[in-house]
């Protein structure tokens, strides 16, 4: 791809493809935004099975077609079950999206992060702090909540991708994706997806929706380009009408429309 024309296509014919094939998507998330996670992947036309306990998601990610593995609001399930679920996953040949919500400070997910991360999922996606802190910072963000801007983990997101061989998403104003190799960014979307719980959390999700039908590069961008997209057709809403309309918006977008609107640059 050496054109920012070369990859629209691509993204058109993942959104297309997600829609068409239906995807099974296997997400290993927390309670607080699991029925966002779950409608807005029926909405973009996924199908999702949710669970985290070891007791039962290292053998039903076997039927999957890909996974996500949310640190966010993490239970004592997710803690004895995301490894084994993910670990299944790779020897599978199942693609996985690692989200490493609020890492930093927390004594528990942080080094559950990189336990996971040396799992090689095919893409990471974070927001700024939490990337930095994959890549060997120490500070993270506060909760959720990013302390560092996107740009301030370029870097940190190629090398990451380069040392681990995945793709690496970083969520912000405008979000960056990265293979180590070549960079996109998407300045599409709307302050409002920060005032949603469990937007990032369903970037995720779809994102890992999108693996099951195009390469992790593209996947991201797709991914990020189909939310932001459609938060853009929801974004004169409040907060609590603009949730449900979002999963509306993910509904009746269409690929090309995706495709075509997605303020989209390399860099």
């Amino acid at each position: 791809m050496s054109d920012v024309d070369d990859l629209r296509p691509r993204v058109a014919a993942a959104v297309g493809a997600l829609r068409e094939r239906a995807p099974l998507v296997h997400g290993a998330t927390g309670s607080v935004t699991r029925a966002l996670v779950a409608d807005g992947l029926l909405a973009a036309g996924a199908r999702p099975m949710l669970t985290e306990s070891a007791a039962e998601a290292p053998t039903l990610v076997t039927v999957a077609d890909a996974l996500l593995v949310n640190l966010g609001s993490l239970s004592t399930d997710g803690m004895v079950g995301f490894l084994p679920t993910a670990r299944t996953a790779a020897e599978r040949g199942v693609p996985w999206v690692l989200d490493p919500t609020a890492i930093g400070v927390a004594p528990v997910r942080t080094p559950l992060a990189r336990e996971l991360l040396a799992l090689r999922p095919s893409v990471v996606r974070g927001n700024a702090s939490e990337v930095l802190v994959l890549a060997g910072g120490t500070t993270g963000g506060r909760g959720a909540d990013s302390t560092a801007c996107p740009e301030a983990a370029a870097r940190a997101a190629r090398a990451l991708a380069l040392d681990h061989a995945c793709v690496v998403a970083v969520s912000g104003e405008v979000d960056l994706v990265t293979d180590g190799r070549r960079s996109a960014r998407i300045s599409s979307g709307t302050p409002l997806l920060t005032r949603v719980t469990g937007t990032g959390c369903l970037l995720g999700a779809l994102t890992a929706a999108h693996l099951a039908v195009a390469t992790p590069f593209v996947a991201a961008v797709a991914a990020t380009a189909l939310l932001t997209v459609a938060s853009e057709r929801v974004a004169h809403l409040r907060p609590g009408s603009f949730r449900v309309g979002l999963l509306d918006a993910l509904d009746e977008v269409g690929a090309d429309e995706v495709a075509g609107e997605v303020r989209l640059a390399w860099g």
